[in-house]
């Protein structure tokens, strides 16, 4: 190996560490062992990974290093390990979504981006921890229990990719594949110092995701790394359309609209007083704009003519909760329907509204999301980038209380609702536009602050490449203490 070290490649791209495989500097077995050693030392005190498919890994790096020998490459991926969300099917792999009455589910076939991530050479290490049916901002549920953040073992990493993120995070792993409605890619990957990337609405196929009931309205899937550029790699991985729909169409990652930092044309928020930010997450974000000051082409202060943020996420909320009426058992209906009528600012009433809504309300709510969109659209046609926070909190101690509605996150200015973690979420998930997420420093307690990058609808380059050209400026990822070795 001429003198190279394996762990040096313990906290590199995914990007870098397909090239040292390519190169020939470190066999993928060599790479997955260490990586396995990794999780074998941290992932005790984690519990990231939940299923460890550590013998079919070894058996798949042995496989590409035996490809390679042949002068095969198998794809951008070959030989590196890599994790999967435990929402996320993979054949012959156990996949619970949490929940136990799928603690036995072994499928038969991977989900549609398992396989392309699979066939573009990636090495599965096992699967990643969640909260039951991905429906939380922490990761727990009674099969696996609770997994903890790298930089905080007391702190939740986020959900409901708080798993993946934890491992990625702890250097356990290359990439990890996420999904995202309600900040499940954002939340955990600015609360872990991430990058992570919620997609254009539609662009990845979300075949193989449980619950397959998520309906693709607002869902996507996505990837959480350690450096942006990874981001775009597994995008051009896993994008385009289902095997049905291929049948009729094509899709390509459309380039960056700008090369340079100089050329770019952004817009920001810093706060809203809806939602406003504990002290220090406000001042890193500010921070971080301040540093683009004299960088960037334009830079201007507030939202986008015609977006009302409120009324957005008024009616984003609406359309979530609606998602999840798929569960109720119609014998509920009637009771949900009396509630629904009493609106007094409560969640029970308001969810019991979004369950029961008539279709009129429905069909006004999609009527507000495309016009939101619309405005969005008109601003990225002089703008093409906007920032705005992923978070009005740090990462929080972990807190499993039930009804989750009535959860409490205790900031430096005082206690707030649970459910405040929707609002700076909302504007992306809304209206189907993709949003990165960089990190852009550290609380007085060290746990990380994240930046949200929106961009223009399907060009998700250049919200990604701006995360790259920002990433020395911003600070970039950093590994927690205690996972450097």
């Amino acid at each position: 190996m001429g003198g190279f070290i394996a762990s040096e490649l313990t906290f590199a791209s995914l990007t870098q560490a397909a090239e040292a495989i390519r190169n020939g500097k470190i066999t993928s077995l060599e790479l997955t062992e260490l990586i396995i050693r990794r999780i074998e030392r941290h992932n005790p005190a984690l519990n990231a990974i939940v299923t460890f498919t550590k013998t079919e890994a070894l058996a798949q790096a042995k496989a590409a290093d035996e490809a390679l020998a042949r002068g095969e490459t198998l794809g951008p991926l070959h030989g590196v390990p890599i994790t999967i969300k435990d929402c996320f099917e993979v054949a012959g792999v156990r996949t619970t979504a949490g929940a136990k009455r799928l603690s036995d589910h072994v499928p038969e076939e991977d989900a549609a981006t398992v396989s392309r991530l699979r066939k573009a050479g990636a090495v599965i290490l096992g699967k990643t921890n969640v909260p039951i049916y991905a429906r939380d901002w922490q990761s727990f549920n009674e099969v696996f229990g609770t997994t903890n953040n790298p930089w905080n073992l007391e702190t939740t990493p986020g959900g409901s990719t708080g798993g993946g993120a934890a491992a990625v995070a702890a250097g356990l792993s290359y990439l990890s594949l996420g999904s995202d409605i309600g900040g499940s890619i954002r939340i955990p990957s600015t609360f872990c110092g991430l990058y992570g990337h919620k997609p254009t609405i539609n662009i990845l196929p979300y075949r193989g995701h449980i619950p397959r009931r998520h309906t693709p309205l607002l869902t996507v899937a996505g990837p959480l790394a350690r450096n942006p550029e990874d981001l775009k790699l597994a995008l051009e991985v896993m994008g385009g359309p289902d095997a049905e729909e291929g049948i009729a169409y094509s899709w390509a990652l459309p380039p960056s609209r700008c090369e340079s930092l100089s050329a770019y044309r952004v817009g920001y928020v810093l706060d809203h007083p809806f939602c406003p930010l504990s002290g220090e997450v406000r001042e890193a974000v500010q921070g971080a704009v301040e540093k683009l000051e004299g960088k960037v082409s334009a830079l201007d202060e507030g939202w986008p003519p015609g977006v009302d943020p409120v009324k957005q996420y008024t009616t984003y909320r609406l359309l979530i909760a609606s998602v999840y009426a798929s569960f109720l058992k119609d014998e509920e209906l009637d009771e949900l329907r009396e509630r629904a009528k009493d609106q007094d600012g409560s969640h029970e009433a308001f969810v019991s509204l979004a369950w029961t809504a008539p279709h009129k309300l429905r069909q006004r709510a999609l009527a507000e999301r495309m016009k939101a969109r619309a405005a969005w659209q008109r601003y990225f046609e002089t703008h093409d980038a906007f920032l705005l926070p992923a978070a009005f909190t740090t990462a929080f101690p972990h807190d499993h209380s039930t009804p989750q509605w009535h959860r409490r996150i205790q900031t430096p200015e005082g206690s707030r609702p649970y459910e405040d973690i929707y609002f700076w979420i909302t504007f992306a998930t809304f209206t189907g536009l993709p949003a990165t997420i960089a990190p852009i420093g550290a609380s007085s307690s060290g746990l990380p602050i994240g930046i949200q990058i929106i961009g223009p609808y399907l060009e998700d380059a250049t919200s990604i490449d701006f995360a790259t050209l920002t990433k020395e400026l911003f600070g970039g990822f950093k590994p927690p203490a205690g996972y450097e070795d």
